[in-house]
Order: structure tokens, then C-alpha cells, then sequence
């Protein structure tokens, strides 16, 4: 018998009511679209998307600050609306993307890191101290910083105070979302690879949310591209880099910049604007700006396909699956 995923989403939707005017009713927004996945034990999943795919709801949700509209998000098997939020906190923690605006400034870096702890009554006051320096130095932070404040430290060495608050209750779980968007690139792949390093250590389970493709390439073991709250392509990591099957994966991987001078700026083909989500195309959502369009696309919606290992939503892969039949 083989263990439940230890975190999966289920036909998940989370649809907010959009003011229109003040005369005008409200519009649905789909943020979530009946999303679905499963993540085993010490993996990691890669969720990728221009801004307002639904990435960070979906986020949200598994973290209880956000209640879906319908589906289920499990947790080592257990409906996530069966946990009480302390239970939940103790077991899936953030990471946020700013590390100069996710801790208080007036607090000393020991007192943040240990928090948690003191929120949670976890273990005894007078080991806190102590339990807060292993933590520092397992990410990397010398102790003799304990008594300062984040003012006093790097972009580099808050984020990984943030880290250290996050880990110091031993969840199973990090929600990533763009850890290390905000710092210096030369020191974005120190955290990186120490996220790494701390993942395979204490056999930590990731949900990484970034825009940058390379992150996701480093970093995740397996890859869900959303757009207009959808998974239109999810895969391991290598394969969708190597074969990209969905028109929207391509156009996304074709957008990475190469170091090669003679190359120009990558052009993806998409378009400058993003459809608008209180008002999505019909039939596929991707469809006005998707260079292998075809007749139906406009007016049938894509169901999910396994194309070998890969799942797909596009037209293309229905038809070959009935050339095939």
C-alpha cells in the first residue's frame, strides 16, 4: 500500500466578487479554476505563470488564508478543513517574497526566529534561546547576530531569518513564493541552493512559486504551469524543459533570456496584454494568443489529457489521443 501524497489538491476553485461600478452588479472572478495535483514527500513542485494565474491563491489556500469555493486540499491525507489553524501553521509554513517588509522591525532577530515557539508553547522558555542559535546557524546565520534587528542585516541574511522562523517548528511543508525575487542576484543562489541543502536535510516538502524559469529548473523536481487558474501542463522537471507539449509552456520557456550576445530579446508571441480573468476567452482561455489555434478552440474547452507522463489541456492532444484510438 502506498503512502497519500503529503499534500494534494483535489478539483480545487476559490472565486472572488468583483466590484464593477457602483450601479453595476458584482462579476465572478475564477481566481482557482478546478485546479488539481499531488506532491509526495520530500519533492518538489514548481508552480509557474504570469502574474494573475492563480498561483499565489492557490498558495493561500494551502496555507488557510484563503477558503476555497469547492474542492479539497489534503494534507498526509487529512481534508485541510478538518485542521484547526494552529495545526495547520505547525505543519505547512511561508516563506514570503520580501524579506524587508515579513519581519518586524522593532524586534530583535532571537525574538522573530522564535516566535513560533512562543506562539505554539513549544518546548521550555528556557531552552528557546538555544534552540533559536542551532537554528541560526543551520541557515547559516552566525549567533552573535541574535540581539540585532533586521535594519542591521543584508537582504541575504533576513531572508534567511525568515527561513529560520519558518523551519524553527520542524513543518513538513514550505510554500516558497518567490523567495528570492527581491535580492541581489549574487545572492539569490546562496539562498537557493541552501533551501536546497535544508530540503534534502530534514527532509523538507516544497511548493515553489517564482516567474523565473531557471529557479524552477534548479530547484523543482516537479513542474504545474497555471494560466487563467488553471494547470494546463504539469510534469517532471526535466521533461518539460526538454519536450514542452502545451503552446503556453513553449512560449514561456522560448522567453528565457541566453546569454549569447548575438541573440536579441527573446519575443514569446503572446502579446502585450493579459486577458482580462473577470472576463476570460471562451472555449480555451489560451486560445487568442496561442500560435497553433485551430477552429474548436474557440468555443470547446481542452480536457486534461496524459500525453506518456505529462498532463495537458490543449485541443492538439485530444485530437491525437482519438488519431491514436
Amino acid at each position: 500500500m502506498t503512502a497519500p501524497p503529503v499534500i494534494e489538491a483535489r478539483d480545487v476553485y476559490k472565486t472572488f466578487s468583483i466590484k464593477q461600478g457602483l450601479f453595476k452588479p458584482k462579476k465572478p472572478l475564477h481566481a482557482v479554476n478546478g485546479v488539481s495535483f499531488g506532491l509526495e514527500k520530500g519533492s518538489v513542485l514548481g508552480l509557474v505563470g504570469e502574474s494573475g494565474c492563480g498561483k499565489t491563491t492557490m498558495a493561500r489556500m494551502i496555507l488557510g488564508l484563503e477558503t476555497m469555493t469547492n474542492g479539497e486540499i489534503l494534507i498526509d491525507g487529512e481534508p485541510l478543513s478538518g485542521l484547526d489553524r494552529i495545526a495547520l501553521a505547525r505543519r505547512v509554513q511561508p516563506i514570503f517574497q520580501d524579506p524587508y517588509s515579513s519581519l518586524n522591525p522593532r524586534k530583535s532577530i532571537g525574538s522573530i526566529i522564535s516566535l513560533p515557539l512562543r506562539v505554539h508553547k513549544v518546548g521550555d522558555p528556557n531552552g528557546w534561546k538555544k534552540r533559536v542559535e542551532k537554528m541560526m546557524e543551520l541557515v547559516g546565520l552566525p549567533p552573535r547576530l541574535y540581539h540585532n534587528y533586521p535594519s542591521q542585516l543584508s537582504g541575504g541574511q533576513r531572508q534567511r531569518v525568515a527561513i529560520g522562523r519558518a523551519l524553527i517548528m520542524k513543518p513538513e511543508i514550505l510554500i516558497c513564493d518567490e523567495p528570492t525575487s527581491a535580492l541581489d542576484v549574487s545572492v539569490q543562489a546562496q539562498i537557493l541552493n541552501e533551501l536546497l541543502d535544508l530540503q534534502k536535510e530534514l527532509d523538507l516538502t516544497y511548493i515553489l512559486i517564482t516567474h523565473n524559469l531557471a529557479v524552477v529548473e534548479h530547484m523543482a523536481t516537479r513542474v504545474a504551469v497555471m494560466y487563467l487558474g488553471r494547470v494546463v501542463e504539469e510534469a517532471e522537471t526535466a521533461t518539460l524543459f526538454k519536450n514542452p507539449r502545451h503552446p503556453y509552456t513553449k512560449a514561456l520557456l522560448g522567453s528565457i533570456l541566453t546569454p549569447e550576445p548575438e541573440l536579441d530579446v527573446p519575443d514569446t508571441h503572446l502579446g502585450a496584454t493579459f486577458p482580462n480573468p473577470v472576463e476570460p476567452p471562451s472555449g480555451c482561455t489560451f486560445h487568442p494568443r496561442c500560435a497553433e489555434v485551430m477552429a474548436k478552440c474557440s468555443t470547446e474547452t481542452p480536457r486534461p489529457c496524459m500525453v506518456g507522463d505529462v498532463k495537458v489541456e490543449c485541443h492538439l492532444f485530444d485530437r491525437e489521443m482519438q488519431e491514436a484510438s
